[in-house]
């Protein structure tokens, strides 16, 4: 089996196992949920669904993907994205699988639609180069400073004047 296969069989492997992944293209790192079909990682994004900046058809992005024993980074490999667009004969079965799996959908029948309309579907095919790799980790700490947001707190949080002391009961 060539470096290449490997990679590529870790990357189906992982991607069916979890369902959420890093996307980075353009200097930005989003978490997206996706599944995988057909040696692809399929997303939706745009409209209700998940943000995700506009990735040219053919642009090559960087999927980064966890373990989803202990949430280490086991992989980040490089991928060509590929925009499927409702006339193409791939939009019937891919959109059947990414309903499938998305959770919390309002209308399974009307779903594909929906994206069609206001959504992007692209599927991510791996091209087998790595950044990351099980034994070429980086010590990097990957932090990144949040990005900014008009999001704010209900209102102050509530003040705790005595707390209660826990003590450990008597046995005997």
């Amino acid at each position: 089996m060539s470096d290449d296969l490997t990679i590529r069989a870790l990357a189906a492997e992982l991607s069916k196992k979890t369902s959420t992944s890093w996307v980075t293209y353009a200097g930005s790192t989003h978490a997206v949920w996706h599944t995988w079909l057909d040696d692809a990682l399929l997303l939706v994004s745009g409209g209700d669904e998940q943000p995700l900046p506009d990735v040219p058809d053919g642009a090559t992005v960087e999927v980064t993907q966890r373990s989803k024993d202990n949430g280490g980074r086991l992989l980040t490999w490089a991928g060509r994205a590929e925009v499927v667009r409702p006339d193409d004969e791939a939009w019937g079965p891919v959109t059947a699988v990414l309903v499938r799996d998305r959770l919390n959908l309002a209308d399974l029948a009307t779903a594909a639609d929906h994206w069609a309309a206001h959504s992007t579907v692209r599927r991510v095919v791996p091209t087998g180069a790595t950044t990351e790799s099980p034994g070429d980790l980086s010590d990097d700490a990957h932090r990144a400073e949040p990005p900014e947001s008009n999001a704010t707190t209900r209102g102050p949080l509530p003040r705790v004047l005595h707390k209660r002391v826990r003590r450990r009961p008597r046995l005997s």
